[in-house]
């Protein structure tokens, strides 16, 4: 684990050439773009928690059966300011910081009101989104960062909240058909209210001959959903997504505002402020992305917690979506250093292990179907959508998998009936040492995995004019 989680890594700023092992086919040419912490220690400082390090962006040139490798760290303004002080002056979720010792105390007392509303961190270390022409890396604050996809140089930086009111916002958009952004976040206590804002960046906006407008500059809303508690909003990673409806898990993994505002003061993270809350509900929201109102119908499940959703689609007048689910929230809790530092297999277990669920929506309520009754009638699943009073319905669902995580598929089929789902295996500990093809149809796997390979999340690319759905690279 010390070579996982407790070495910085290098930069490599000038491509060097990769070994291949085996052949690399001649149609398959581009870069891959790829982010994620890479430093834990500034100085003498640690940051807590493994989602907190310093972003490192990487980048693998595929041309002519080779690959050049290059990475660089992301110059955000956090990492500038903490290598300047050489100490970490910003805080990230899992990791809060605190002003010198030597400040004065005018200084000190600004640092502290700063952190009542965070201005949180650009240490955009999560994934890269591609919006138009342009490339960004991107977290789960209101900034990303633009690079530049051959060099990775650190381009400007963006705020979301400039153009639409959200303080938090996923690291997996959607892309739809046409190539715009679909994505969502979430709105703190805006006029007194905390809001689901899901929007739209377009892949391409009106040229101006005397200037090139960025699509950031039109993005436009879908839809607001009001947060069950105002106080109280849900964490979420990821959403589904299909041609006509997005779905969304408000779940019981819950961000505590008043906690948060004081947390500073108090000497804990942000982090400390989500608390899994076992005896509420999951509520499940669609939104028909045509008229951008949700369903009136109030969909809920059990009290889960979900990373990440893997597809989403409709069937003879149903939504069907998949997602890798836990029972509670102890996987975010497994990466704080002080426990990856441990012998995993020995000491540190998840208390649920990741399931692939398959949930399933009526998108049309029968209202003459008596309370109980299973409004779902499609023979591919044995997901339950039960009628209860008040307009209630109660979402149980089907088990495909267990021990999967970090879920991706062909990408063509993004909101479309599918078939695979390619991702890592991950069982009672949070390390995969393997990558796994499932089967949903049949309910069987293919797996690869070599001693001391730690492979990261999948990526399938097809094969040019493949017809199977499985025809293609991970």
């Amino acid at each position: 684990m010390d070579v996982l989680f407790n070495r910085d890594k290098k930069e490599q700023l000038e491509p060097v050439k990769a070994r291949v092992t085996g052949r690399i086919p001649t149609w398959l040419r581009g870069t891959l773009l790829r982010n994620g912490p890479g430093m834990h220690m500034v100085g003498e400082t640690r940051y807590n928690h493994w989602f907190d390090g310093l972003a490192l962006l990487h980048s693998f040139t595929i041309r002519d059966g080779e690959v050049h490798y290059r990475s660089k760290y992301l110059r955000s303004d956090t990492y500038n300011a903490n290598i300047e002080a050489n100490r970490i002056v910003v805080s990230e979720f899992g990791t809060m910081a605190y002003p010198d010792p030597c400040k004065n105390i005018f200084s000190k007392a600004l640092s502290y009101l700063s952190h009542i509303i965070p201005n949180f961190t650009d240490n955009c270390l999560i994934n890269i989104m591609k919006c138009g022409e342009d490339f960004y890396a991107t977290t789960e604050t209101n900034y990303i960062r633009k690079i530049n996809p051959q060099t990775l140089e650190t381009l400007e930086k963006v705020d979301y909240h400039k153009y639409v009111s959200i303080h938090l916002a996923t690291s997996h958009p959607h892309y739809d058909a046409a190539g715009n952004v679909i994505n969502m976040g979430t709105s703190i206590l805006d006029k007194g209210k905390t809001k689901y804002v899901i929007f739209k960046i377009p892949a391409t906006v009106p040229e101006d001959r005397m200037k090139k407008k960025s699509p950031l500059k039109h993005m436009k809303v879908i839809c607001s959903i009001d947060s069950h508690s105002h106080l109280s909003p849900s964490y979420y990673h990821s959403f589904g997504f299909t041609e006509n409806y997005i779905v969304f898990l408000e779940q019981p993994f819950k961000l505590d505002i008043l906690k948060m505002a004081t947390a500073y003061t108090r000497g804990v993270s942000w982090a400390s402020c989500l608390t899994f809350h076992r005896e509420d509900k999951t509520y499940i929201h669609v939104i028909d992305q045509r008229t951008g109102k949700p369903m009136p119908t109030k969909f809920y499940t059990d009290p889960m917690v979900v990373f990440h959703h893997v597809n989403a689609y409709e069937e003879d007048g149903c939504l069907l979506f998949d997602v890798i689910a836990y029972k509670d929230s102890s996987l975010y809790q497994c990466f704080y250093l002080a426990n990856l530092m441990q012998d995993l297999e020995e000491n540190f277990k998840f208390t649920s292990i990741p399931t692939l669920q398959r949930f399933a929506v009526p998108l049309c309520m029968d209202k003459n179907a008596e309370v109980g009754s299973n409004l779902i009638k499609l023979t591919s699943t044995t997901a339950r959508a039960l009628k209860e009073k008040d307009d209630q319905v109660y979402c149980q669902p089907e088990l495909l998998s267990e021990g999967l995580e970090m879920p991706r598929i062909n990408y063509a089929l993004n909101g479309k009936p599918y078939r695979y789902v390619f991702a890592a295996e991950v069982q009672w500990h949070p390390i995969p040492n393997k990558i796994v093809k499932y089967d949903i149809l049949t309910k069987s796997s293919l797996k690869w995995g070599e001693e001391h390979c730690w492979p990261s999340e999948p990526l399938f690319v097809p094969t040019p004019g493949a017809k199977d759905e499985d025809d293609g690279l991970l």
